[in-house]
């Protein structure tokens, strides 16, 4: 189906007002993250939508994303900030093939843990921070998140961000292979609020 990427745009979104809410509060609630976590070891989907299990938390990032690119709708500029970031560190991903095939070895490792714990289980999201702070942080500029210095301080908190900045990775991976472009926010940015107007 055409203009498929809206999807993942739209989890990026979603998964970067997540990371806003962790940031300044220190807590996230399970059922808002685990289909985005989930969908980091979901690497063999059937279709793109396959990805994305909860479709409630997806059209909340698709009524975000056509916030962001309607002129009249209220700019989040950390959003923007924490999107680009996600998508700069996937392109040095794909042109790394050692790390590539690291974070391929690491994630078959959360999938055997995912046998005997929850997505959301303090063991899995320490994994998944693991794998973002040892394999993708150092491939690209860090991303700078914004919040209060008390709550990110928290080892807690840094594990769950960085777990979400993973999964923002994952949809930025799906967003790429479904033909996202970023010259369509300049050119396509009609084609881009359509499709999601007519998602949600």
């Amino acid at each position: 189906m055409a203009a498929e990427y809206v999807m993942p745009l739209a989890a990026m979104c979603q998964i970067t007002k997540l990371i806003q809410k962790v940031s300044k509060y220190g807590q996230f609630a399970e059922t808002d993250v685990a289909s985005f976590l989930k969908s980091i070891v979901n690497l063999s989907p059937e279709k793109p939508s396959d990805v994305y299990e909860d479709s409630f938390a997806l059209k909340s990032g698709l009524r975000t994303l056509v916030e962001q690119l309607t002129p009249a709708g209220e700019k989040d500029v950390e959003m923007v900030k924490y999107v680009g970031g996600l998508m700069q560190l996937e392109r040095a991903l794909a042109n790394n093939p050692q790390a590539l095939s690291e974070l391929a070895r690491r994630l078959k490792d959360v999938e055997r843990q995912l046998q005997h714990f929850e997505v959301c289980d303090s063991t899995i999201i320490a994994a998944f921070a693991d794998i973002y702070s040892e394999v993708l942080s150092p491939l690209g500029q860090k991303i700078q998140i914004f919040g209060k210095p008390e709550i990110l301080k928290q080892p807690g908190t840094q594990q769950k961000i960085r777990a979400l900045l993973l999964a923002g990775i994952r949809s930025a991976v799906l967003w790429r292979q479904l033909g996202g472009k970023r010259r369509q926010f300049f050119f396509g940015k009609k084609k881009i609020i359509a499709e999601a107007q007519n998602r949600i």
